[in-house]
């Protein structure tokens, strides 16, 4: 001390403010500019002793890591399990969580499904990961669509889902029914190109009598944008009590069936359209 006392005749009146300035949060790069002291060895004498502010210390992604360690040990998770979770070295976390009480020891069979299912659920997370990823990029693949697509694209899915007439029943109308609303939509689009006026327009909700009827008539009179009392009266589909039936909960809104009035002659070019369709795809190679 002595030697930097006589190399800086003021070291005592520079450390008084140095401190004060630490004391008060200031960290080094501030107080170095304060008191006009860029050499880091004096500044190191000057703070000698002075503890960091907090503010200053940088975060250790491994405090994050041993926090959550902790955790998972005191909800009873053993060092596979939160090695699984975390994906840091059973080593580490020995360390970490040493001085908090062990979990009850479970039999390995049930440990070893507990494992086993952890993985899965891992490996689902990375599914649904690549799934969604999969289904973005082929929807950006459509772009727009031209009348001509939006044309044939209708065509093929009235010939899949809608009424079709039969020799031995004669049923010349447009009706089409889906739960799907992206189907309903697309199909309500097709119905626009075609020229067909919302005035002719019917809909009716055909659903199972013990599901939510007029929550589902509500949700499907917003979808295709009618008031709900415009709707014709629902078809209600009796419950088998034997059947386990999988469409139930809030999701489950039944199906819309879309009816065009006089629509004789739509269905027969509808099904000219579709024996055109076929032709053209034996021509192709």
């Amino acid at each position: 001390m002595t030697a930097i006392s006589s190399k800086y005749p003021n070291f005592k009146a520079l450390r008084e403010q140095a401190v004060t300035l630490r004391r008060e949060g200031l960290s080094r790069r501030q107080i170095r500019d304060r008191i006009h002291v860029h050499n880091n060895d004096l500044l190191n004498r000057l703070l000698e002793g002075e503890p960091v502010p907090e503010w200053t210390k940088r975060p250790n992604a491994k405090d994050v890591l041993r926090d959550r360690a902790r955790e998972l040990r005191l909800q009873g998770l053993t060092y596979d399990q939160i090695q699984l979770e975390l994906g840091c070295s059973k080593s580490s976390i020995s360390l970490w969580v040493r001085d908090l009480p062990k979990p009850e020891r479970r039999d390995p069979t049930e440990q070893a499904k507990l494992a086993a299912r952890k993985r899965w659920e891992h490996e689902l997370k990375i599914r649904d990961g690549e799934r969604s990823r999969t289904k973005a990029t082929a929807a950006a693949e459509i772009g727009e669509m031209t009348d001509r697509e939006l044309f044939l694209t209708g065509v093929a899915l009235y010939w899949a889902e809608g009424t079709k007439d039969k020799p031995y029943d004669r049923r010349e109308v447009v009706t089409f029914i889906n739960s799907d609303p992206g189907v309903i939509t697309v199909y309500l689009a097709w119905l626009s190109l075609l020229g067909v006026e919302a005035e002719r327009l019917f809909y009716r909700v055909s659903i199972h009598e013990s599901a939510n009827v007029k929550a589902a008539e509500h949700y499907w009179a917003a979808h295709v944008g009618v008031d709900p009392s415009t709707l014709q009266r629902s078809t209600l589909k009796k419950h088998n009590p034997k059947t386990v039936r999988q469409n139930t909960g809030e999701q489950y809104r039944g199906c819309l069936i879309v009816r065009v009035s006089q629509g004789a002659d739509l269905y027969r070019r509808v099904e000219g359209w579709w024996c055109g369709i076929v032709e053209a795809a034996k021509t192709k190679d």
